[in-house]
């Protein structure tokens, strides 16, 4: 009776961790199977923190195959005709004595119970590669990186070296990457993980309006900073989904600032890019704010620039649509603007970049109006913030794409300071300073989440983002004299 009673312990906490219905991840693994043909799939979860003991997060790609959450382990499919064959997870066994510490893992009962999944001791994992290597069929290796954005960086993992090491010992295995193939099925979110981000979206946008509601002039970054986390937790969040960018006055227009140190001066505006994770899925969103409550005429006028060009990209992002109309949209809304304000010579002017360009090639990088924008305008979300979506394959828009548009403008004298001098850039340097220098430090960025579904598109991170809107809710109550 204990002995059952444990096991529906374990299994009922594998349950509650997991949004996710176990038949749905065995479907990814049916339809990767399929994708192969014939061949191994190997891929490894995180490992237990080695710093501080930190608090264990999956690994994305491992996370949409397995749905296991604890460290240390790793998954090996055999697929035979499209099929798969045998699969098995590979899960490391506390010591009873760290379990006090850290608690047990489940053991292979709870894992077929909650995940359906067949499991073995980790150390089993090189003497079982070595033998299924000599069935002569090809590894398909999905590498466990943190995030797809680093992976090149990210070669000393270890998975890349038991990879390594397989390969020295059988030297005949072909190894393939199998991340293109697991692309191709995150892109497409399920309603489960559609589910989620619209959870994950709501509790974003409940922390970016705590904060709205509590900017004050004074206050450091870092203060802001907790405000937003806190309610991200409280909301339900694990964690940020990223390090939060709060980044005000001249650091508005650094891109990835996160120092968040500075102390808040009187007029400035104050970007907040932050977004909660919630069951490994991530919201992105973004939200400049006037410190004081209310925009200054330049800063105004910026942000409707901002927004409108917000706007044109939500009109152009249904299914079917291509993903550079899009971003085109966006880009002609922002160069009129800046024309119209005098911080470039015309729509359609060009300057001579300080960096490498095939401005024949991509004429829009040396455009200048591309000078103050800097970024593109949309990426995929879902277990990463930067995550896999249909468009990136098909050029169009499509069902299950989930998403962000986040068009900015950066103002800053620097920009000019460092283009080379030419003749081009001599003229146009001299044209726009004056007005370059009236908006300088002002750097706006408006970014939201959605998803597209058979119903069009859906906005996820519903903060108020219309100029009006974010002054009624960070203006305070003036002292009375």
């Amino acid at each position: 009776m204990r002995t059952l009673l444990m096991l529906f312990a374990a299994t009922s906490s594998l349950a509650a961790q997991q949004p996710i219905a176990k038949a749905e991840y065995a479907a990814r693994r049916d339809s990767l199977a399929a994708r192969i043909g014939t061949g191994v799939v190997i891929a490894f979860g995180g490992v237990t923190p080695t710093t501080d003991y930190g608090t264990f997060y999956q690994l994305p790609a491992f996370n949409y195959l397995t749905g296991y959450q604890l460290a240390d382990a790793a998954l090996v499919m055999i697929v035979q005709a499209g099929k798969p064959a045998s699969t098995t997870l590979f899960t490391k066994r506390t010591a009873a004595r760290r379990s006090l510490y850290y608690g047990a893992e489940p053991d292979s009962a709870a894992l077929v119970a909650s995940l359906g999944l067949a499991s073995r001791p980790i150390g089993d994992i090189a003497r079982v590669a070595d033998s299924i290597a000599e069935m002569g069929y090809p590894f398909y290796h999905v590498r466990d990186f943190r995030a797809a954005d680093f992976a090149a960086e990210d070669s000393l993992t270890r998975g890349a070296q038991f990879m390594k090491a397989l390969a020295a010992r059988q030297p005949g295995i072909q190894v393939r990457d199998a991340h293109p193939l697991v692309n191709a099925l995150r892109a497409r979110k399920s309603e489960a993980e559609l589910a989620l981000l619209r959870k994950v979206g709501e509790i974003s946008a409940e922390g970016h309006k705590e904060l709205m509601r509590r900017v004050t002039e004074g206050a450091h970054e870092y203060e802001y900073q907790a405000i937003i986390e806190s309610a991200f937790l409280k909301g339900g969040a694990e964690r940020p989904a990223y390090g939060s960018i709060i980044g005000s006055g001249p650091y508005s227009l650094q891109l990835h600032y996160m120092k968040n140190r500075r102390e808040v001066a009187p007029g400035d505006v104050v970007v907040v890019d932050a977004g909660a994770e919630y069951h490994g899925y991530a919201a992105d969103v973004t939200r400049t704010l006037p410190v004081s409550g209310a925009f200054t005429e330049e800063q105004r006028a910026i942000y409707r620039i901002v927004r409108d060009a917000q706007a044109a990209a939500e009109r152009n992002s249904k299914t079917g649509m291509s993903l550079s109309a899009a971003t085109d949209s966006s880009v002609v809304v922002r160069a009129k603007g800046l024309a119209k304000l005098g911080l470039i010579e015309s729509e359609s002017a060009t300057y001579d970049p300080a960096w490498q360009v095939d401005c024949a090639a991509t004429p829009r990088a040396c455009s200048q109006a591309y000078l103050f924008m800097i970024h593109g305008i949309t990426h995929g979300i879902g277990l990463e913030v930067h995550d896999p979506m249909g468009a990136y394959t098909s050029g169009k828009f499509e069902v299950g794409d989930a998403f962000t548009i986040e068009p900015g403008i950066y103002i800053s004298p620097k920009l000019l300071d460092m283009l080379p001098d030419t003749p081009k850039n001599r003229a146009f340097i001299a044209k726009v300073r004056p007005m370059v220098e009236r908006y300088a430090n002002t750097g706006v960025r408006i970014e939201d989440s959605y998803v597209l579904t058979d119903r069009g598109l859906e906005w996820l991170s519903r903060v108020p983002r219309d100029l009006e809107e974010v002054e009624a809710l960070t203006r305070r109550p003036k002292p009375v004299p």
